[in-house]
């Protein structure tokens, strides 16, 4: 269910803070989207974010609000609609969130930027860079 309303999202431009379907989103607006579809309303209320996540300060602001909101899980066990969270390169802060869409065959949707929203193979580049994988509530 998580995994197919985020594929409602494809094609969604990218555009930083924003959170509307067919409009624009970044990576947590796909997430925001998906659960207000879910819950009817916002996980929590967030203040304005830079594209960096906090990364000069080396705090974890990403991961620690998904520790709030979400249901952390085994790195190990794969669901459909799974929360991935990311770490782009070794040492820094954690900044991309994805939603697991398939296992066999492994993707996930997520708004990438420069692109739009679009559902990726989950290779093992991507999947070197998994620091946390969490389920909704």
């Amino acid at each position: 269910m998580i995994a197919d309303l985020a594929r409602g999202w494809i094609g969604t431009p990218y555009i930083h803070q924003a959170s509307v379907k067919g409009a624009g989103t970044d990576c947590l607006g796909l997430l925001r989207g998906v659960w207000r579809e879910v819950y009817g309303c916002e996980p929590m209320t967030l203040p304005p974010y830079s594209m960096d996540w906090s990364e000069a300060g080396g705090r974890e602001d990403l991961r620690a609000a998904a520790d709030q909101v979400l249901i952390a899980k085994d790195l190990n066990d794969p669901a459909a609609g799974d929360v991935l969270l990311f770490r782009m390169r070794a040492g820094a802060v954690a900044k991309h969130l994805g939603i697991q869409g398939r296992v066999h065959n492994p993707s996930f949707i997520h708004a990438y930027f420069g692109h739009a929203v679009v559902e990726s193979a989950l290779t093992d580049p991507w999947r070197r860079k998994i620091v946390a994988r969490y389920r909704f509530p």
